[in-house]
């Protein structure tokens, strides 16, 4: 590549993310201590995080420097492509012109490196030798133990049992970057035993995994506990994808009529619509924004809109978000990434508001919308992108309904060579949906702290 494309190359990566607290109408209610109640202050979280990443998460400053050498770890992968799916609209026979933002470039294949790569920077700068973190379907695992291998650090990583077993490959991948991987619930940690005396079986969760990592991290001077998604800091770092997209759409001389994502904690989300967002609550645009999740971890469409803990053991301050209760165990669907029982605190106070639109699919039609756009575009989904792509295929389609050209972009978080063995479910039939039934809806929210 010439020097020329490089340095135009360059000014599409950012030299600041956005944080949409300086912009929300309503901030969410603060975080509180899990045992006092009160709100959390800095200091309340200084045995866990960095005070680099504390600052960020409180801070009301709509753009926040990215250090230099963040930025040049960024360089790996940064800008990402956006693309327009050209074949996939012919195969639908749609006049929408759909577009994707490929995060499966990067060096761990999803979007998540671009909180981890920061996420250990500031952790490294402030002297800490080691992270403890959980992980569902692992690309936050992997993203983590890359990260630690940029900047010297070691990582210990509890895998949510289901996926450990069902995704070896991103288990192996963790471990050569020399992180060690824990299967979650383990013997390890007081919550992980107190989960197992109660069912041995136990698939696990990531409420479950959260709460062995950060018991672990609390437990040693030298380890602190980073987090792949929900809270503000993290979500801040992804706004990277779409701070890109918007000068890549520019390019193409388009805007979007509806920006599209999949959820589970909200940082794949957040990364992409919240840049687009402040088009909306600054500039008046008219732009959709659409978060989408499985229906078996319906959070965001059935959830309780309150106070809950982020993790099973209660060690987390409790967050104001959209919650299924903590002690909510998901069925093992296979896109692990989103079996999670809250979400982000402004992504649900967007939810809230009207803001942000949600919606919710079952799993056999996210495969079938995730093979087609295989086989039209040659790129292989992860099962959690798949939500997005299925629901940028319904607005496609709708639009064909209504013989309009309407403008979609989607995220396309990852890529699924990982996960080649829940397509091999898919295409041997073997997948089934599982629709939250009520009555365990409602049995999990009965559980719910009393604030």
């Amino acid at each position: 590549m010439s020097d020329t494309k490089i340095l135009l190359k360059e000014k599409e990566m950012p030299e600041a993310w956005y944080n949409i607290q300086a912009d929300m109408p309503n901030l969410p209610k603060p975080p509180l201590h899990p045992v006092t109640k009160e709100p959390v202050g800095p200091q309340d979280l200084k045995p866990i995080f960095p005070m680099g990443l504390i600052e960020q998460e409180v801070s009301r400053d709509r753009w926040i420097e990215i250090p230099d050498e963040v930025r040049e770890i960024y360089r790996l992968w940064r800008p990402s492509p956006l693309c327009r799916a050209r074949r996939l609209e012919k195969a639908l026979d749609t006049p929408a012109h759909i577009y994707y933002k490929y995060e499966g470039v990067s060096p761990a294949g999803s979007h998540k490196l671009n909180t981890s790569v920061p996420q250990a920077y500031y952790n490294k700068k402030e002297g800490i030798k080691r992270l403890a973190t959980e992980t569902g379907a692992g690309q936050w695992g992997v993203a983590l133990s890359q990260a630690c291998s940029f900047f010297g650090l070691e990582c210990t990583v509890y895998m949510v049992k289901v996926s450990y077993h069902q995704k070896p490959y991103r288990r192996s991948l963790m471990q050569v970057f020399g992180s060690n991987v824990i299967p979650s619930p383990s013997e390890l940690t007081s919550s992980g035993r107190k989960i197992l005396e109660k069912d041995p079986d136990s698939l696990g969760s990531l409420g479950i995994a959260i709460s062995e990592a950060v018991e672990d991290a609390a437990g040693r001077e030298d380890t602190n506990y980073a987090l792949g998604s929900v809270l503000n800091h993290v979500i801040l770092h992804q706004t990277v994808i779409g701070l890109e997209a918007k000068k890549q759409m520019e390019k193409a001389d388009h805007y979007p009529d509806v920006v599209i994502a999949c959820c589970g904690g909200g940082s794949n989300f957040g990364g992409m619509a919240f840049p687009f967002a402040h088009d909306k609550l600054v500039k008046g645009k008219k732009v959709r924004l659409l978060a989408v999740e499985p229906i078996s971890c319906p959070t965001l469409t059935r959830g309780h809109f309150g106070y809950d803990y982020g993790d099973v053991a209660g060690f987390t301050p409790l967050l104001w978000m959209y919650t299924l209760g903590k002690d909510f165990m998901p069925p093992g669907i296979h896109a692990g990434g989103l079996r999670y029982h809250g979400d982000s605190p402004l992504v649900s106070q967007l939810v809230h508001d009207g803001i942000v639109e949600a919606r919710a699919y079952g799993q056999t039609a996210v495969f079938q919308s995730a093979v087609l756009f295989a086989r039209s575009e040659g790129v292989l989904p992860a099962p959690e992108s798949s939500h997005a792509i299925h629901a940028a295929v319904e607005e496609a389609l709708a639009a064909k309904e209504a013989g309009e050209k309407r403008i979609i972009l989607f995220n396309l978080s990852g890529h699924g060579l990982l996960d080649l063995s829940s397509y091999d479910a898919y295409l041997e039939g073997k997948l089934i949906d599982y629709p939250l039934p009520e009555e365990e809806l409602e049995k999990a929210l009965a559980a719910l702290p009393k604030v």
